[in-house]
């Protein structure tokens, strides 16, 4: 755990995260990251000279393998608060809509949820669980699919519900995640999506992998490139 607080301290004060007073919705999926951040917040919590709040908002899609039973005992274990909201997001996504590519839809739908829970519940700030990899496979699914050169932001101010988005994870590395996960013996859901292992963003990561073989410093490279344009005004996809 030290490690991941490490790196999350450090991100959080980069970004000034956190002040005084917030009350922080953790968007759990039951995946490792959301878990990871989900328990480093809470340990982070003890000590952290901003005091804050923390609650755990899941959305249940309405996948067959989703467990709210096994993610509300995680979080008791933890002592988080946890709150289930259903979704009809399976039906609308893969039965009506029956999506090609369905990872978009199924973002904005759960992040207006999870918004809408977040106000209901006295929030002002979501968590989300995005690692250093993703940030990297959203910036060449932008590029190349959709020609822009963006992807997400560690903190955004959303003005329509004046919740801000965190990203406290944004700088860890998803190796550093799994280790934690592998070493503390910590159980996670074993599927969170259907989509997983079939998707662009699995193409991106093996894209990158490939890269790294040829250009060990690519990773480096990509990661200096995508925040220096962040200093310079670069806008969240």
């Amino acid at each position: 755990m030290q490690r991941i607080l490490s790196y999350l301290r450090k991100t959080i004060e980069n970004y000034q995260m956190i002040e005084e007073g917030d009350k922080i919705a953790v968007g759990l999926s039951g995946g490792k990251d959301s878990f990871t951040l989900l328990m480093g917040l809470k340990a982070l919590q003890r000590f952290y000279p901003k005091h804050f709040e923390l609650i755990a908002i899941s959305i249940n899609p309405g996948f067959d393998f989703f467990h709210s039973d096994f993610l509300k005992k995680k979080c008791d274990e933890i002592g988080v608060p946890f709150i289930e909201e259903e979704s009809h997001i399976k039906e609308i996504v893969f039965d009506i809509r029956r999506e090609k590519n369905p990872c978009s839809l199924c973002a904005n739908l759960r992040r207006g949820i999870l918004n809408s829970v977040c106000i209901r519940e006295g929030c002002n700030k979501i968590a989300l669980g995005h690692n250093q990899d993703d940030s990297l496979e959203t910036f060449l699914m932008n590029f190349i699919y959709a020609g822009n050169l963006s992807t997400f932001a560690p903190i955004s101010y959303m003005d329509r519900s004046k919740v801000t988005l965190i990203r406290p994870m944004i700088d860890i590395p998803e190796k550093e995640i799994k280790k934690f996960i592998k070493r503390n013996h910590i159980e996670v859901m074993p599927k969170v999506c259907p989509m997983d292992g079939v998707s662009k963003r699995e193409d991106m990561k093996n894209m990158i992998l490939e890269w790294e073989k040829q250009v060990p410093s690519v990773r480096a490279n990509m990661i200096g490139a995508i925040k220096r344009a962040c200093i310079n005004g670069w806008k969240e996809s």
